[in-house]
């Protein structure tokens, strides 16, 4: 069980565990001002509960293909203060039906596009793009999301291009920021948000460090998590 400042999650009964990646995309998506969130891929449901934490105001959806994800997803978000508010259903984003548009899409997607897969089936469809292409990720967002609707997501940072690729002529970057572990090593992770629009964007573009180079958290990641972590 991961205790957070509002909530808790469980993810024994998930393919892919509480991590980083989440809690970061969590923390960063621009969520305010949403009337309608859907979460795709929601395992635990740890990113649905952190929008609902950002947003009092917002409905969430949060979907996955993995019937223990959901059971799991149910389970955490009945235990929190906003059940209400957050419904969890088994559903592959390929085929999600919905009476109305969102104006923010997040998703944390399977993304080991040349890896060997993961002989646990469960676990290979959590991390493999085989279940959920890039392609799938912007035709999804494009027939979901409102016009001025945004889509937020993490990747491995060598997988940014491949994503930006997929989504050039469908969806314009707004925002991008990379996570480094220290300043200047490599870049491990980036988040970005796109927007359903007409017109191209001139997106802000940003580095975070982790730790500061004295191996402490820095502070622009305290500023970034501190919301949802106890330890901050």
């Amino acid at each position: 069980m991961f205790h957070f400042k509002c909530f808790s999650v469980d993810d024994a009964m998930c393919a892919m565990k509480v991590g980083t990646d989440g809690v970061l995309l969590g923390a960063w998506a621009d969520v305010s001002g949403a009337r309608r969130i859907l979460d795709i891929g929601t395992g635990s449901g740890l990113i649905a509960l952190m929008a609902a934490q950002h947003n009092s105001m917002a409905r969430i959806e949060a979907i996955d293909i993995d019937e223990g994800a959901v059971e799991q997803a149910q389970a955490n978000i009945a235990m929190s203060s906003w059940s209400e508010r957050i419904s969890v259903s088994l559903s592959d984003v390929r085929a999600f039906a919905s009476e109305h548009y969102f104006d923010h899409i997040v998703t944390n997607p399977p993304f080991f596009n040349h890896s060997l897969p993961s002989p646990d089936e469960r676990r290979a469809m959590a991390r493999h793009c085989s279940s959920l292409s890039y392609d799938d990720i912007v035709a999804s967002a494009e027939r979901l999301l409102c016009p001025g609707g945004r889509l937020s997501l993490i990747l491995p940072a060598d997988e940014a291009f491949a994503f930006r690729s997929a989504a050039f002529g469908h969806l314009w970057l707004r925002r991008e920021t990379t996570i480094v572990t220290r300043a200047g090593d490599a870049p491990k992770r980036t988040m970005m948000e796109f927007v359903l629009c007409d017109e191209p964007l001139m997106p802000h573009v940003n580095t975070i460090a982790i730790h500061a180079s004295n191996g402490e958290y820095s502070d622009e990641y305290r500023n970034l998590v501190g919301e949802y972590y106890l330890k901050f």
